[in-house]
């Protein structure tokens, strides 16, 4: 099998950024937006190696109270990803609108299964306390996790992937525990790369899987052939393959032969 390139799933990047300046970072990049209106102004793209969600980030009071559940679902139907979304314990929307917007995002999943990047800062029991209630669990990837030895295990038990970056592996032993067949990497640039090893941009997720492969005692060409495999295997529970962009599509194939 040919080598896979970089998979970053959770990067925060400009609407304005020419495509083939992302082809250029030699990596496939999952990107959040932070509302459906941003999402919108991307909506016509045809990038190659890319996938822009749609996401109603909670820590943006005007998004947040602005949440249309039809609109979100109608720009739903466009992409294979949704991100970014969940509870933020920090943020100045209360966190009654913020578990109603997350509520009505995951009843919507349940009809309609995506790869959904959630998070939770200051809010994990809340987080899981919503997903637990949700049916919507094939495509749930906790992103930049903080919960603790007992919520992760929750998690899980839920069926949720972990999207893992520099700052968890820098600040937190967490990650640690995460079964491999749950990992997945992300940089959330240019947040959760801002202390990594240059070049700090999209789709740099080296330094993670080179702390993954260290832990586990692996190369890390198969740490990031597990990555993958475990992309591929929500691409297939969520039925997305047919949303991504033709050269990811045979990249998951390359993966997970027969995901398709």
């Amino acid at each position: 099998m040919r080598d896979l390139p970089p998979l970053d799933c959770h990067a925060h990047i400009s609407p304005e950024i020419d495509p083939r300046t992302l082809e250029g970072l030699g990596a496939v990049t999952l990107i959040a937006t932070r509302s459906v209106q941003e999402f919108q102004s991307v909506a016509g793209r045809s990038d190659l190696v890319s996938v822009w969600g749609v996401g109603c980030h909670p820590s943006l009071v005007r998004t947040q109270a602005a949440f249309d559940a039809k609109a979100f679902q109608k720009a739903m139907e466009l992409t294979p990803f949704v991100a970014e979304v969940g509870l933020d314990g920090g943020s100045r929307v209360p966190l009654e609108k913020q578990q109603q917007t997350l509520r009505a995002v995951l009843g919507l999943l349940e009809a309609t299964p995506r790869i959904v990047s959630v998070h939770s800062h200051k809010a994990t029991g809340e987080v899981l306390a919503l997903l637990a209630a949700s049916k919507g669990a094939d495509g749930l990837v906790l992103h930049w996790w903080r919960g603790d030895e007992e919520q992760t295990a929750r998690a899980i038990a839920l069926g949720c992937y972990f999207s893992i970056n520099f700052s968890m592996i820098r600040l937190t032993d967490g990650w640690r525990s995460i079964p491999l067949d749950r990992v997945l990497v992300e940089t959330d640039h240019p947040a959760g790369d801002r202390f990594s090893v240059k070049p700090r941009q999209p789709g740099r997720v080296q330094p993670v899987e080179a702390a993954l492969a260290a832990h586990h005692n692996l190369a890390a060409r198969d740490i990031r052939l597990r990555i993958w495999a475990n992309f591929a295997r929500m691409v297939r529970d969520t039925n997305v393959f047919e949303l991504m962009p033709v050269p990811i599509r045979r990249m998951v194939e390359a993966a997970a032969p027969g995901t398709n």
